[in-house]
């Protein structure tokens, strides 16, 4: 690992740290009887605090941070991104959809808890999203109120759930590299693209900054899942912490399968070019470190 390897693995570990404490707090704010539905808040807790690189929480506090605001603003946002991203990895992960046992280096929720703790699991998750955000007393309600809305469009049908929905109706299907392209824009794009404005909406930044920032989080979204994509045809499942070569064994359609190694990965590097110029026109140490986040996802090896 590089040196600025080390210095990017560093602060996304700040951030999960930081990130982590506050979910915790959030899910720990009441204090109910639970007895007879307990299960549920250790499925939810079993997924949320299993590791994995935090990368969306991360994109949000930086940001913040990029235009002035504070860790304290924008903590609640980043807990409830990350809840929302782990409650698709649950859904994910479910028979009805990738069918997928592992989960980073571990059973899959629903193999832990069975499927129906496991479906409420990532239903809590997503309301307990919308709860951090509309809780978050360090920004104003008019702030929440757009935080939500981007959240929602981000994730919902238009989103997250719209491009998970398209990648399983392509299954077996003859496509197109652009309707790959359109699947991965929504699945996780969106969600990086979320988090970064999410960021900007508690630092109150301006409009072309918000802007920016929301095409950054695109490039670097879709080239990251370009790279899961190679990832997922060349790694192991140890390194990777879920079934490697599960696309090619499902029939799903990816950049690697349509485009191949070579191509998938100069696409990946076209995008990753773009956004780092895009962060090298952010001022200050918050730009050379989202510049450095570029090269260390498109670099990654799980």
């Amino acid at each position: 690992m590089t040196q600025t390897d080390s210095a990017v693995a560093k602060t996304l570990e700040e951030a999960a740290a930081l990130t982590e404490a506050e979910m915790h707090a959030l899910l720990d704010r009441r204090q109910v009887d639970r007895q007879g539905y307990e299960r549920l808040k250790e499925a939810m807790e079993y997924s949320v605090f299993a590791g994995g690189k935090r990368v969306r929480p991360y994109l949000c506090l930086e940001f913040c941070r990029a235009y002035g605001g504070s860790d304290e603003k924008a903590l609640p946002y980043a807990a409830a991104l990350e809840f929302m991203h782990t409650a698709s990895l649950i859904h994910d992960d479910l028979p009805a959809m990738d069918n997928d046992d592992m989960r980073r280096g571990r059973p899959s929720n629903h193999k832990q808890f069975g499927e129906y703790t496991a479906i409420l699991a990532g239903d809590a998750l997503i309301i307990e999203s919308f709860a951090a955000i509309s809780g978050n007393v360090h920004c104003s309600g008019e702030q929440n109120a757009h935080a939500a809305a981007v959240l929602a469009e981000c994730a919902g049908l238009d989103g997250m759930c719209g491009g998970q929905e398209l990648d399983l109706y392509c299954e077996g299907r003859e496509v197109s590299v652009w309707t790959v392209e359109k699947t991965h824009l929504l699945k996780t794009a969106a969600m990086m693209k979320a988090s970064a404005t999410l960021g900007c909406i508690a630092a109150g930044a301006g409009e072309e900054e918000t802007k920016q920032a929301g095409r950054f989080a695109e490039e670097v979204g879709l080239a990251f899942q370009i790279i899961d994509d190679v990832l997922d045809a060349v790694g192991d499942t140890k390194a990777l912490g879920k079934t490697a070569g599960k696309d090619a064994a499902s029939g799903k359609n990816t950049y690697v399968s349509l485009v191949g190694l070579a191509s998938a990965r100069l696409t990946a590097e076209a995008l990753t070019g773009c956004a780092m110029g895009r962060a090298e026109k952010i001022d200050g140490e918050s730009g050379k470190r989202l510049y450095a986040l570029c090269e260390y996802l498109l670099c990654r090896d799980y």
